[in-house]
């Protein structure tokens, strides 16, 4: 065996987990070492590190979604799945809410601060009509919408593609060709077979990319660390320890409370999410997170595949609980106390009622978080100039709400396929925290396709 294999063999022999959280460990002690000149050296490992999930996010989620639709046909009522993950990404949503004002409560985070450096480029956010959110939701061109990407003016005039926040149109777009192959049948086999294999591909695909996530966790949060430090922190630190308390409190109580409610150990389940939460946290996306999210969910959970296809990308568009619930909430509580307001009932009425219909009103939309805070203190009537001064630590508050999303997108369906009888229990009870390559596989290089789905689990 040569000395790379040997090294190969070495390294794959940690778990998934303890890789991930030794780059997090040396890229902020690296961080911290280098300071300004991390995010310079360091930081493109990172980049290159999420660009790699994201090109992989959208061809794995448009042949999943194509294979899902197809295969869920006739076993469960699409519209009845749909119905559940809906009502309970609304009641998680909620809930989220009501974590996010009690924290602000008991925590007063604004209260006493002065001398805030705020963003100096801060701006208010407009917020999308709910029809022209859901005209968006179509692609004018399938091809743009399948590329990730869309055509915009930069500041000289020149027009250049730019990467859409949004994965809705591709969802739409593979549910479309989905229905499409149910409806002509045996019209089209060797086209459903196709879409079945390309999706095993992507699957392999990203099975090679996570095995790089240690490296691209080491990237980004040393340069995070090294462009942040703690000076930028300690003016705002009670609500950033505030917003992290809340999503905590979400994750452990709300999430897990609902796990044990369903009969399912909540242990379990982090155990086999944590890939997705570790890939979530230091990406700060969503989106970048959606391929280990799908990993974990099936091959760590049980849930099944062609269900998870459809749930988590949806989950990843408008599930958004740290986003869209918990964070509005805080922040109109932060901005009533550094204003010296007093919020009356109807307020806290309406600060609920806007994060949990918002959440889903502002599907696909770049910037939700920002969004969000708009709409909820626009509806509350309170200031948004002291948005500002959160907007200058959104990259640090942005990796604690995108992990809470992402375990968000993925306790749903776990919960709708117990529901349903789409849950392999088996898997979930001896639920694995490795999403990568396979052990028989990480000593030889390069690396065979899965051929069963047997294979997939060990």
């Amino acid at each position: 065996m040569s000395l790379m294999s040997r090294a190969a063999a070495a390294w794959f022999k940690f778990p998934f987990w303890q890789r991930v959280l030794a780059g997090f460990v040396l890229g902020a002690l690296a961080g911290w070492l280098l300071g300004p000149d991390a995010e310079r050296f360091l930081g493109p490992l990172g980049t290159l590190y999420v660009n790699l999930i994201k090109m992989i996010a959208v061809p794995l989620v448009f042949f999943a979604v194509i294979n899902a639709v197809a295969s869920l046909h006739g076993q469960r009522s699409l519209v009845a799945l749909g119905g559940r993950t809906f009502a309970w990404f609304a009641v998680t949503a909620t809930l989220a809410v009501g974590v996010g004002l009690f924290v602000g409560w008991a925590m007063q985070p604004g209260r006493g601060l002065e001398g805030l450096a705020g963003a100096a480029d801060f701006q208010p956010r407009d917020v999308p009509s709910p029809v022209q959110v859901v005209l968006d939701i179509v692609p004018t061109n399938p091809f743009q919408a399948l590329g990730g990407a869309m055509p915009a003016a930069d500041a000289d005039g020149a027009m250049r593609l730019v990467p859409t926040a949004t994965i809705l149109q591709a969802l739409f777009l593979a549910a479309l060709i989905g229905f499409a192959l149910v409806k002509l049948g045996e019209r089209t086999p060797e086209l459903r077979r196709l879409a079945g294999e390309a999706n095993e591909v992507m699957i392999q695909i990203t099975r090679f990319v996570l095995e790089l996530t240690p490296i691209g966790t080491f990237g980004l949060i040393a340069a995070l660390v090294g462009a942040y430090g703690f000076e930028k922190l300690l003016p705002l630190g009670t609500f950033v320890i505030a917003l992290y308390l809340a999503c905590a409190m979400h994750i452990v109580f709300v999430y897990g409370g609902l796990l044990a409610a369903h009969g399912l150990n909540p242990i379990r389940f982090f155990r086999g999410a944590a890939p997705g939460m570790e890939v979530a946290f230091a990406s700060s996306s969503s989106f970048a997170s959606l391929p280990v999210a799908i990993q974990s969910v099936t091959r760590n959970l049980g849930v099944d595949r062609n269900y998870a296809a459809f749930a988590v990308p949806l989950g990843a568009s408008i599930k958004m609980d740290a986003c869209g619930a918990i964070y509005p909430a805080l922040a109109a509580m932060f901005v009533a106390q550094y204003a010296g307001l007093q919020l009356d009932a109807s307020q806290y009425f309406l600060i609920l009622l806007a994060s949990v219909l918002g959440s889903f009103g502002t599907a696909g939309v770049p910037g939700t978080a920002t969004i969000m805070v708009t709409l909820v203190l626009s509806a509350a009537g309170l200031p948004l100039q002291a948005v500002g001064y959160l907007i200058a630590i959104d990259r640090v508050l942005d990796m604690m709400r995108t992990m809470t999303n992402v375990t968000g997108q993925m306790v749903i369906p776990v919960l709708v396929a117990k529901e349903t009888g789409l849950l392999d229990r088996a898997v979930y009870d001896t639920a694995s925290s490795n999403v990568g390559l396979r052990k028989h596989d990480s000593a030889e290089l390069p690396l065979p396709v899965a051929r069963s789905e047997r294979d997939l689990r060990t």
